[in-house]
């Protein structure tokens, strides 16, 4: 199939792209690496009246940074994630993630704020930004600078479902710093290399800024914050918090059937073994 007729416009800002937006009523979509909605375009399960271009909008691919945050432009491609052309506040989780996203055509061209407005649940950044306490800034009709900020835990409300109006775009990302003595750990289950997770756990344990944070994701909504086993992670290490996960994961996924749960508990508690075999070398 090919896609329904649109109009197509060439957005120079993201302020020009959503006013575009607002003019079309709700029926413009935003194109940037397109990975996700060309295959949508085509199969006309999106058919817009109007598709704003935003590759080249000025503001798209905007880097800034102090001590505590970098902030990364939405344009920033997975390869460009991946190859290290941005520096990695991370210390290296966003490099390894972007590695394992799809393949490398994909990368290519896919980008990180694409892939958290189309918001997936399998989505390798909408768990891993999650995990990081990451910001996401929005940009609306009506200002030249952002005027909305999301924790990216809170930002994917369902499955292809965001806190995005019909005008927002999404601007930046804002990633906290991970101290020198952060370890990590990211753990994906899928069928294949390449393939979307049918499960993953992300483990963060840095000391040096209180940030634990243990998450499953892959799920059909948002990913789940096991707060227990971050509290346990951070107050008795990686095997204690394991203790938790199974019986947090039932009472954080409880719609999901017992394969499903058990699944995701064993990508939780993986990453957890293997960050504290990393604690104790």
């Amino acid at each position: 199939m090919k896609p329904s007729a649109f109009e197509f416009r060439n957005a120079q800002t993201l302020s020009e792209a959503a006013e575009l937006l607002a003019e079309a009523g709700g029926e413009g979509k935003v194109l940037a690496g397109g990975q996700s909605l060309g295959p949508m375009l085509n199969l006309r399960l999106a058919r817009p009246k109007l598709l704003v271009n935003i590759k080249r909008a000025s503001d798209f691919r905007k880097v800034a940074a102090d001590d505590k945050v970098f902030s990364i432009g939405a344009g920033w491609t997975h390869a460009e994630i991946e190859d290290g052309v941005l520096e990695d506040p991370a210390r290296g989780l966003l490099r390894y993630v972007a590695h394992g996203i799809a393949y490398r055509a994909i990368r290519n061209r896919g980008t990180m704020g694409g892939s958290l407005a189309h918001a997936d649940p399998a989505a390798d950044w909408v768990s891993t930004l999650a995990a990081l306490g990451a910001t996401v800034v929005v940009l609306g009709v009506g200002g030249k600078s952002p005027q909305k900020r999301y924790a990216a835990e809170t930002f994917v409300e369902g499955a292809f479902t965001t806190k995005l109006a019909e005008t927002d775009i999404i601007a930046a990302i804002e990633i906290p710093r991970l101290s020198t003595a952060a370890k990590w750990v990211y753990y994906k289950i899928c069928r294949k290399t390449g393939e979307f997770a049918n499960a993953i756990g992300v483990v963060i344990h840095d000391p040096k800024t209180d940030l634990s944070r243990v998450v499953a994701g892959a799920t059909d909504g948002p990913p789940a914050m096991l707060s227990k086993a971050a509290a346990r992670l951070a107050e008795s290490g990686a095997e204690a918090a394991g203790t938790t996960v199974v019986d947090e994961i039932r009472e954080a996924l409880p719609h999901l059937d017992c394969d499903a749960q058990g699944l995701h508990a064993v990508a939780v508690c993986r990453a957890l073994a293997k960050l504290g075999r990393e604690q104790h070398e």
